[in-house]
């Protein structure tokens, strides 16, 4: 038990410390949408907490994993989203820009919110650290989820950039990973976080992989209908052409697109 609430604890600090300097940014520069930079730094930080205390093996291949992850994942969204404005999904859910609703707001609303959600989606990376290593097979099974969930994002990621890029592209973005999915990025995501339920979650026993199964279930709810695929869906349908495009496209789980 001091060994659960020592690893708690320490993940609940360091997602606390990392959403706090995330913080002090965003009122620096005037955007709350950093955030998005910060929830891959905190989950590496929490990551790197569990291999310390625990010092197994399990533990430190999860902490390369979700670093691999969650670096790119970070860079790739500060780049991105250097030198623009508020993300109209966090103006959406404060009700206003940080400037209108003010800090106090945002951290109720987005950085309280966000830390203790990191804390909850790594809970298999806590279990693991704890329970250590029962079974063998679900860690190559994670791992497998886990490429497929890097591979769709960095993929989708490079394509809507080559997009982008291109002079004569349509309206919508209909290429590729994304003429399967409106989300490969967000699904991508989704496989990540089940594939390290499997690796640290179920890996270290039945008893750990119940105890850590609500992180992928709150991190499929959280892509699909908190701040993810339905929320961003709400501004992208008074774009022209997207309602057609979503109309032949699946949402979320890759499909064939429709025809006629």
């Amino acid at each position: 038990m001091t060994d659960l609430l020592l690893v708690a604890g320490l993940s609940l600090l360091a997602a606390a410390a990392v959403m706090t300097a995330t913080a002090y940014v965003a009122a620096r520069v005037g955007r709350v949408s950093v955030v998005d930079v910060g929830w891959g730094l905190a989950l590496i930080a929490v990551a790197l907490v569990c291999a310390v205390v625990s010092g197994t093996g399990q533990s430190w291949l999860l902490a390369a994993l979700v670093t691999t992850w969650g670096g790119r994942l970070s860079w790739h969204i500060f780049v991105k989203s250097r030198g623009h404005g508020e993300d109209p999904r966090y103006e959406a859910m404060l009700g206003g820009t940080l400037q209108q609703v003010g800090m106090g707001r945002a951290v109720r609303k987005v950085f309280g919110l966000q830390g203790a959600a990191v804390w909850l989606v790594s809970l298999p990376l806590q279990t693991a650290a704890v329970a250590g290593l029962e079974w063998t097979w679900p860690v190559w099974a994670g791992l497998v989820l886990w490429l497929v969930g890097v591979l769709f994002e960095s993929v989708g990621d490079a394509q809507l950039a080559a997009y982008k890029r291109d002079p004569d592209r349509g309206p919508v973005m209909d290429r590729g990973l994304w003429s399967w999915t409106r989300h490969p990025n967000y699904f991508g995501d989704c496989c990540v976080w089940w594939g390290l339920w499997l690796a640290g979650g179920l890996a270290s026993g039945w008893v750990a992989g119940l105890a850590s199964l609500l992180a992928p279930v709150a991190m499929t709810i959280w892509l699909v209908w908190i701040t993810g695929a339905r929320l961003l869906e709400k501004t992208m349908m008074k774009r022209p052409g997207y309602p057609e495009y979503a109309a032949r496209t699946s949402m979320f789980v890759p499909l064939p697109p429709k025809r006629g």
